[in-house]
C-alpha cells in the first residue's frame, strides 16, 4: 500500500495542537480541523499548513484522518454522521482512520466494521504522557489494528512519539489505555488514603511519600517483582502467605477505624485478600490472589506459549 502523505488532523486542542505540529514539520501534508475556527486559524498560520472550515474538507483526498477528540461517541459522529451526514464517503478506499483519543475500545470495534465496508481501516493509536511530552514529540503511543494498516501508519506515529507499544487487533490500544488510566487511578486514591491515615495518626505525610516510594515503586512495584516473576510464570514463590498480606491489610484498616479515618478503597481490599484467603487458602503464597480474579472472570495469567 502506499505511504501515507497526506493527512486530515481533526481536533487541535492542547494535546492534537503539538501533535500536529510536529506532523508538519517532519514534512507531512497536513489540513487542521477543529470547532473553533479560530484554533484552526492560528494554527495554520504559526505554522504555515491548510486549515479546513469542516471536517469534511480536512478528509477530502486524504490518505489517513487523524481524530483526537474528546470520545468514540464524538469520533463517530465525525466518520458516520447522525445519519449519513459523517466524512466517511468523502474517504477513498484505502483510506485509514487512526483515532488517537482516549475512546471506548468496544465503540472502536464498532466503527471499524462500519467502516471496513467502505474499504476504510480503523486503527487506534491513544497515547501515554500529557501535554509535554506531546511538545517534545515523547509519546508512547499503543497502536492497534489490520498489520498492514498498522505499518502504513508508523512513520506518522514515530513523528509524535518516541516509543510504539503494538496491541494487536483493532481496538485492544484503547482497551489497554483504558485499563492503564485503571490502574494509575487506583494507585492514586490507594495512596491518597494511606498518606491521610497515616497523618490522622501522627506520621508526616513527607516522610510517608519518602518510605512508599522506597517501598511500593520501582523495583517493588506490584508488576515489576510479582506479577511478572511469580503470577505469569506460576511460580508463585514469594514465600509470603495469602493470609499474612490479609491479616496485614486489615490492620491498616483498623488502624485507619481507630483514628476515625476514611478507608473505604482499604475496607473493601479487606474485604477481597479474605475473601481470597478462604477460598484459596490462607497458607498459599500470596501472588496466588490472582487465581480469585481467573476463577471470576474465566481466563488464565499465565505465560502463553509461543
Amino acid at each position: 500500500m502506499n505511504a501515507i502523505k497526506k493527512i486530515g488532523f481533526i481536533g487541535i486542542g492542547n494535546m492534537g495542537s503539538p501533535m500536529a505540529g510536529h506532523l508538519v514539520k517532519k514534512g507531512f501534508d497536513v489540513t487542521v480541523y477543529d470547532i473553533r475556527p479560530e484554533a484552526v486559524e492560528i494554527f495554520a498560520g504559526q505554522h504555515n499548513c491548510k486549515g479546513a472550515k469542516s471536517a469534511h474538507e480536512a478528509a477530502q483526498g486524504a490518505d489517513a484522518v487523524i481524530t483526537i477528540v474528546p470520545d468514540d461517541k464524538v469520533v463517530r459522529k465525525i466518520l458516520l454522521g447522525d445519519g449519513d451526514g459523517g466524512i466517511a464517503p468523502v474517504l477513498r478506499e484505502g483510506a485509514i482512520v487512526m483515532d488517537m483519543s482516549t475512546s471506548d475500545p468496544v465503540g472502536t470495534r464498532s466503527l471499524a466494521e462500519a467502516l471496513k465496508l467502505r474499504g476504510i481501516e480503523v486503527v487506534d493509536a491513544p497515547v501515554m504522557g500529557g501535554v509535554i511530552f506531546a511538545r517534545d514529540a515523547s509519546l508512547d503511543i499503543m497502536v492497534a489494528g489490520d498489520a498492514a494498516a498498522v505499518e502504513r501508519c508508523v512513520p506518522v506515529l514515530k513523528a509524535m512519539g518516541r516509543n510504539l507499544i503494538r496491541c494487536g487487533t483493532v481496538g485492544n490500544a484503547h482497551a489497554l489505555k483504558a485499563l492503564a488510566n485503571y490502574v494509575n487511578a487506583c494507585a492514586l486514591i490507594n495512596v491518597i488514603e494511606a498518606l491521610t491515615i497515616g497523618k490522622r495518626f501522627g506520621l508526616d505525610p513527607k516522610l510517608m511519600a519518602d518510605a512508599l516510594t522506597t517501598m511500593c515503586a520501582g523495583r517493588n512495584h506490584p508488576v515489576q517483582k510479582k506479577v511478572v516473576p511469580h503470577i505469569f510464570t506460576r511460580k508463585f514463590g514469594t514465600g509470603m502467605a495469602l493470609g499474612f498480606i490479609a491479616k496485614d491489610v486489615k490492620i491498616a484498616v483498623n488502624t485507619a477505624r481507630s483514628v476515625g479515618a476514611a478507608a473505604p478503597l482499604g475496607e473493601r481490599v479487606s474485604e477481597l485478600w479474605s475473601a481470597a484467603a478462604e477460598q484459596i487458602g490462607a497458607g498459599r503464597d500470596h501472588t496466588e490472589i490472582a487465581r480469585y480474579w481467573e476463577e471470576a472472570t474465566g481466563v488464565s495469567l499465565a505465560n502463553e506459549k509461543k
